[in-house]
């Protein structure tokens, strides 16, 4: 099993930042954690998908509301995955999620049911 904790959220004005961390522990991390993501879920809205990061940190990709304003990272080593947020905007308001995907059945997932493991999520509230 695996478990994942995210931190870092907060309350923050438009246009600041905020620096997201989720910690896994459990199965090992490098090894076989294909594919770190981030979701988010604002409320009355379902979850959607922000950003994703392949085991080697080499390949990252995003959602269109997130490009050019967040980055993705990961430590294999200290088992944790970051979401730098940046210009941030009170439309990105919501609790984010951080998941692992475990299976490596696809090379870029971007949805919910392609990830294995979920944290029990962060709130991120943006001020106007």
């Amino acid at each position: 099993q695996v478990q994942l904790v995210e931190s870092g959220g907060g309350l923050v004005q438009a246009g600041g930042s905020l620096r997201l961390s989720c910690t896994a522990s459990g199965r090992t991390f490098s090894s076989y954690a294909y594919t770190m993501g981030w979701f988010r879920q604002a409320p009355g809205k379902e979850r959607e998908f922000v950003a994703g990061i392949r085991w080697s940190g080499s390949t990252t990709y995003y959602a269109e509301p997130a490009k050019g304003r967040f980055t993705i990272s990961r430590d294999n080593a200290n088992n944790t995955v970051y979401l730098q947020m940046d210009s941030l905007k009170p439309e990105d308001t919501a609790v984010y999620y951080c998941a692992a995907d475990y299976s490596g059945a696809s090379y870029a997932p971007r949805r919910q049911y392609e990830y294995d493991y979920w944290g029990q999520g962060t709130q991120v509230t943006v001020s106007s």
